[in-house]
């Protein structure tokens, strides 16, 4: 199933298990953009980390007690609605501290769905006695990705779903990407990232074959681009690399850490910065791909 084809809003991941691509930057004023662009905008902090709420002035939620978007994605999904906060370019599903535990309960809950789509002779209640909220009468199929999906089901009203995944590979940034099945890809004009890329797109090829789903790539943000030579091969080695989709090129700019700074993105400031113009871009892309051609703003 592609998320493109149904009815909904559309969903988009951003994500890369390399950690430093300011990969939560990236997706904060791509939300920005759209935002701007007069669309509704849902924006999902997946990282347990908590930068993205961190740099949408939303510390406090961070620490809040339950309920959280870890009840919601390993209890009861409709708890999203109870926790979506209203910022004044979007509204945020923010971290929560209860989200380092998160990893490890939708292992258990995978574990589970394996053991019955296996037919193995072992009682998944179990694995219930080192799990926090999950139980076995809560998953079901052959996987337990879809957690988020349906948490992302109960709520309305929204033209986009922007997720800020974990710089981490697991079932948590699977999830993320399971819920969207379209990614945004950030990554340094660095050689490092050509490897980073290559174990990405090997991720969601075995995502796409164990729960049965395409995930589209968007496009490649080159991001805090320098005037180097190796960032010069590293554009051209994207555009190599994915023939068939944008790459946007975005160069350092403090404009972009002081609005992060501020708790807003850059179309939610007074300043200008040159940059504003690439996401302005990328919203304009997502735009017409998911059918939304005209500003409103």
């Amino acid at each position: 199933m592609n998320r493109g084809s149904t009815s909904g809003p559309a969903r988009i991941c951003v994500t890369n298990a390399k950690g430093g691509t300011g990969k939560t930057t990236v997706a904060i004023n791509v939300a920005g953009a759209l935002s701007d662009r007069g669309r509704d905008v849902l924006f999902v902090d997946l990282d347990p980390q908590g930068n993205a709420t961190e740099g949408l002035g939303l510390v406090d939620a961070y620490d809040a007690q339950p309920p959280s978007l870890f009840d919601a994605l390993t209890g009861d999904p409709g708890v999203l609605a109870e926790i979506i906060i209203e910022h004044e370019e979007m509204d945020v599903v923010p971290s929560n501290i209860d989200m380092l535990q998160a990893e490890h309960e939708l292992t258990i809950a995978d574990l589970i769905a394996r053991i019955d789509a296996r037919g193995l002779d072992i009682d998944p209640s179990v694995l219930s006695q080192f799990a926090i909220n999950v139980t076995p009468e809560m998953v079901s199929g052959s996987h337990a990705l879809d957690t988020l999906d349906r948490a992302l089901d109960t709520v309305t009203g929204y033209d986009y779903v922007i997720i800020d995944s974990p710089p981490f590979y697991g079932n948590l940034t699977d999830t993320g990407v399971f819920a969207a099945q379209h990614v945004l890809v950030p990554a340094l004009a660095e050689a490092t990232s050509e490897r980073a890329i290559e174990l990405l797109m090997d991720q969601m090829v075995a995502l796409e074959q164990q729960a049965d789903i395409q995930v589209e790539m968007l496009g490649v943000v080159a991001n805090r681009i320098e005037t180097t030579s190796e960032a010069e091969t590293m554009l051209k080695w994207f555009k190599a690399a994915f023939p068939d989709s944008p790459v946007w090129q975005v160069r350092k700019r403090v404009a972009l850490q002081r609005a992060y700074t501020e708790g807003k993105s850059i179309f939610g400031t007074e300043e200008q910065c040159d940059m504003a113009d690439v996401f302005s871009d990328i919203a304009a892309r997502f735009d017409e791909k998911f059918g939304y051609n005209k500003v409103t703003a």
